[in-house]
């Protein structure tokens, strides 16, 4: 049964229980966490989405998990390092720990720093198969002599690296400064209360997959994941319990095609 390219209107453990092990390039998803959202009063079982996204991920394939915690009787919960621990135990390797930096912040914070950023855990089964850095992190010593690239070895020395590039652009920190949601549709009503980044899929997708690869989203609410697939040439699964959600996200699907 042919199951790609499709957004299934269920769990999304439903939609893996379909899947063969093995089966997807890249998931990239941002779930409901913390209940800092209703999702319409739908919440979901993580430690079986885990298990389940384990599975189905190829050998050298990539989960990215974008998630952040909320603020409870005046403690940060931890969800997110609860989670990102879970997923080491049950095989994945992290890979990296990003930050999605936001452009700017929507609850202002009276007795703590303006909260600005969310967790972007790159999780791997194994090392990924597939890394397709951007490079649009201006280099201001290219090719120059400016200080020492130096790094520190485990007795305490430093170890000079002589190398210099001459590349005008290096490849970019994994801390991403990137627009909200809000911003990029100018601060027109959006159909999801917590929509991704066109942007921040766009990225992720170029470094962790190619073209003809498959992408999954267990959460995908208003169809970004999809929409950015088909426009970088790559499969698309999504899922999601909200007939609402998912309605939106087929449309907007269907007026791309």
């Amino acid at each position: 049964m042919e199951i790609n390219n499709k957004i299934y209107n269920e769990d999304c453990l439903v939609t893996m229980s379909k899947m063969e092990d093995n089966y997807i390039d890249l998931t990239i998803t941002s779930p409901p966490y913390d209940e800092l959202r209703t999702y319409n009063g739908y919440s979901f079982k993580f430690e079986d989405v885990a298990k389940e996204l384990y599975r189905v991920t190829k050998n050298g394939g990539v989960v990215v998990w974008v998630v952040g915690d909320a603020t409870i009787n005046g403690s940060e919960s931890g969800t997110s390092f609860r989670q990102a621990l879970f997923f080491k135990e049950i095989g994945f390797n992290l890979h990296d720990t990003m930050i999605y930096q936001k452009a700017n912040f929507s609850n202002p914070s009276i007795n703590r720093y303006h909260q600005i950023f969310e967790y972007m855990f790159i999780f791997c089964k194994g090392s990924p198969k597939t890394f397709n850095p951007i490079k649009d992190r201006l280099n201001i010593t290219q090719g120059g002599s400016i200080g020492k690239n130096t790094t520190r070895q485990k007795d305490g020395s430093l170890k000079v690296n002589t190398k210099r590039t001459n590349d005008k652009y290096g490849m970019r920190y994994n801390i991403w400064r990137m627009k909200t949601v809000g911003q990029e549709n100018m601060g027109k009503s959006l159909p999801h209360p917590a929509m991704f980044p066109m942007q921040l899929v766009k990225d992720h997708i170029i470094s962790w997959s190619n073209e003809g690869d498959l992408v999954y989203d267990p959460f995908i609410g208003s169809g970004t994941t999809a929409i950015v697939s088909i426009n970088l040439g790559r499969n698309y699964i999504g899922s999601d319990i909200s007939k609402e959600y998912c309605d939106i996200a087929e449309q907007r699907v269907k007026e791309l095609l």
